[in-house]
């Protein structure tokens, strides 16, 4: 084989065993079929016909084999044939063959059946089937007496696929006589010939065959097949059979319509399904409810409306919930009756389903029904109005003046989810100057709830933070809370303001929302407040704060550094600053290794940040150019460090590398090794092509380690526990 050859197969083979079937197939259609003219084969198919007529390995072969799936014609078919004895080559042979066009393959396969027994015969007759070639008929009809009952279910499926009079008349017979182990895949046939007569337009052919099989005694699953395709074959007028196998003593058969009734078109499968259901058994009437309503466009809703209505308790709750899916207006009066029905499970899918109704007249049919209802009903229709979010403010008002306080707290709970941002004002006016004290939670809920929704969230926290002005100081703290709960620029200017005020309440509530705050923007704030709140319990809570976003937050790596920076040099305690060396130590760039070699100035921190700076050096590894200089500048505490065994490798190849890492370790952490590439400090790549480590064994003060690095990285050893 040629050097283009041998590199051919080899990158396609790579390609076939390190991405897998899905993707090489794909890249073999992107690769596109060539077109081959009458005068022969292309120069890319000989090349490939090539590769099977030499001693390449088999793995080779087979992906030529896929590879002539998309490139092959007839000039390949002899070479392919020839595989098809072969155990190893056969079926990537038969991929080809299956794909290539023309009557060459076809008779390949044909000729190659008296050669061939067991599954290489079976896969054989298997891709007779693919094909579907009208000319196999009579070559699979002949193997369906064979011994070998493998081979006849195969031929017997394979004459299905082909799908022909001839095929369906071969395999009828055997319907009564073929043997127990073959008769399953015979009946699955003659229902392959029956599919096929049907998607032809000969539905009488298809309809008798189907009837036959019904009739046979063949494998249960193979009737249930028959019967589906006997009733869609008759159009219409496979309804009253339909309609019968849902009284049916036999469950499969009763499934089975089931799934047939969600597949015929038209109103008079619904018509007729209305008529029966009212006979059929509660629980199974519940199962042909929902069927029902899989049936969107044409569905008697009057029928399912007339279920919910009455009868056992089973169809009343699929009845509730069928209407959920396609009721609409006529559907509420029912609904509404169930929802506050003494059944709480009728009750409760009652509810959902008012809450799911996707009519929108329902809208305004429930707020209608608002003012002349009264008790569970009048309740009822509160909640809907929330549940749906129907824009019904001024019909919601009126009910916060009831006696009734669960009727009052309702109607809040329904204006929180919504009153629209024009008439916030209602919800602030009801939380600052509540007409009755025990309304004041619900109202700060359904403030919160509506203030967290509105579409200008600055717009309504200026609101918000307007109405705190001459309010009690319990109301303004919580209205704090609401502006903390919605965020936004505006929010965080109002929870600054009373941050700096005077009131000790307003401050503690404040500092602590702005701690929490789920936004970067308020890092200058927090940073501000540090250095000014009045207290020092705020600005250590401001602090934790700030530090909390530069930890937590997704932010440019220059702007946390930045905030490190600003921490370290504003706080006044050790423990905040530790806190930021664990920044530093989280997010390893160069700038924050100069921040913690910076901090080991600071005689609290010494020891924390010199373990930090350690720490970024051994993530940033040789990626960073500047980590040695930083570290050799650094003021590091002198170790007493032995080398006690060192090897570089991977996999079961180690070279020892021992005495060249304890010429360059000294008495710090740090190993800098003459040459930043290991291969060439180490006397060669002892592995090529594969990842290596360098694993240290070692004492340190003492204490005994490990410790192994990637390829190359920077070598900082961890001190011992």
């Amino acid at each position: 084989m040629n050097g283009y050859r041998r590199s051919y197969i080899r990158c396609i083979r790579s390609a076939w065993m390190t991405a897998g079937i899905g993707a090489f197939i794909v890249a073999m259609i992107a690769a596109g079929r060539t077109s081959v003219g009458q005068d022969g084969a292309t120069p890319r198919e000989r090349e490939l016909i090539a590769v099977l007529r030499s001693d390449s390995p088999a793995a080779d072969k087979a992906i030529t084999c896929k590879w002539l799936a998309i490139h092959g014609s007839r000039d390949a078919v002899p070479d392919l044939a020839r595989l098809l004895a072969d155990e190893q080559l056969a079926s990537w042979a038969r991929i080809a063959l299956e794909a290539i066009p023309g009557p060459e393959s076809d008779e390949a396969l044909r000729q190659a059946i008296p050669s061939l027994n067991g599954r290489l015969l079976v896969g054989v007759i298997n891709s007779l089937g693919v094909r579907r070639g009208a000319g196999s008929t009579a070559a699979l009809a002949a193997r369906l007496g064979d011994a070998d009952p493998d081979v006849a279910s195969s031929a017997a499926a394979a004459l299905g696929k082909i799908g022909t009079a001839d095929a369906a008349a071969a395999l009828k017979p055997l319907l009564a006589t073929a043997p127990d182990g073959v008769r399953s895949a015979v009946a699955e046939g003659c229902v392959l010939c029956a599919e096929r007569f049907l998607s032809d337009g000969n539905a009488a052919d298809a309809i008798a065959l189907y009837d036959q099989v019904r009739g046979a005694d063949v494998h249960r699953a193979r009737i249930l097949d028959a019967t589906r395709g006997a009733i869609l074959a008759r159009k219409q007028d496979g309804i009253p059979m339909l309609v019968e196998l849902l009284s049916s003593e036999d469950k499969g058969l009763f499934q089975i319509a089931l799934v047939t009734a969600r597949e015929i078109p038209g109103g008079a499968l619904d018509k007729a399904l209305a008529a029966a259901l009212p006979k059929i058994d509660p629980d199974r009437g519940a199962l042909v409810i929902h069927a029902m309503a899989d049936r969107k466009g044409t569905v008697e809703l009057s029928a399912i409306i007339e279920a919910a209505k009455g009868g056992a308790p089973p169809v009343r709750r699929a009845a509730a919930k069928a209407l959920g899916r396609v009721g609409d207006a006529a559907a509420v009066p029912t609904l509404l009756e169930m929802a506050v029905d003494a059944d709480p499970a009728i009750q409760e899918t009652a509810r959902v389903a008012l809450a799911e109704l996707p009519d929108p007249e329902i809208d305004q049919a429930l707020v209608g029904r608002l003012a002349a209802s009264k008790g569970p009903t009048f309740l009822l229709l509160i909640d809907l109005i929330g549940r749906r979010r129907i824009a019904a403010t001024d019909a919601l008002i009126p009910v916060l003046e009831n006696r009734d306080a669960s009727i009052r707290a309702a109607a809040l709970r329904a204006l929180g989810e919504t009153v629209r941002a024009k008439d916030l004002n209602v919800l602030i006016g009801q939380v600052v100057s509540p007409k009755h004290a025990d309304d004041a939670a619900a109202a700060r809920l359904a403030l919160k709830t509506a203030a967290v929704r509105m579409p200008d969230p600055d717009s309504s926290a200026t609101e918000i933070a307007r109405a705190m002005k001459g309010a009690p100081i319990d109301v303004q703290s919580e209205l704090l809370e609401i502006l903390g709960a919605m965020g936004g620029s505006a929010a965080l200017d109002a929870l600054a303001t009373a941050a700096r005020g005077s009131n000790p309440q307003l401050q503690d509530v404040s500092t602590r929302l702005l701690g929490e705050w789920m936004t970067a923007d308020a890092a200058p704030v927090l940073l501000d407040l540090v250095k000014t709140a009045p207290g020092e319990k705020y600005q250590v809570r401001a602090m934790r704060g700030y530090i909390r976003i530069a930890r937590q937050f997704v932010i440019p790596d220059a702007d946390r550094a930045a905030m490190c920076r600003s921490a370290l040099a504003a706080s006044r305690q050790t423990a905040e600053r530790k806190l930021v060396l664990e920044v530093l130590r989280r997010y390893p760039t160069t700038e924050m290794l100069k921040i913690a070699v910076d901090a080991m100035d600071d005689g609290e921190l010494k020891d924390e940040a010199t373990q930090a700076a350690l720490v970024i050096a051994q993530k940033l590894g040789a990626e960073a150019p500047e980590v040695r200089d930083l570290l050799a500048k650094a003021r590091i505490e002198r170790v007493k460090l032995e080398i006690i065994k060192a090897e570089y490798g991977s996999g079961s190849t180690y070279r020892d590398v021992t005495d060249i890492v304890r010429r360059h370790a000294g008495d710090l952490p740090l190993i800098v090794l003459a040459s930043a590439n290991y291969n060439k400090e180490f006397g060669g790549d002892p592995t090529p092509g594969v990842a290596k480590q360098l694993k240290i064994r070692y004492q340190m003060q003492g204490k005994a380690g490990e410790a192994a690095f990637g390829e190359n990285a920077l070598i900082v050893l961890p001190v011992p526990k």
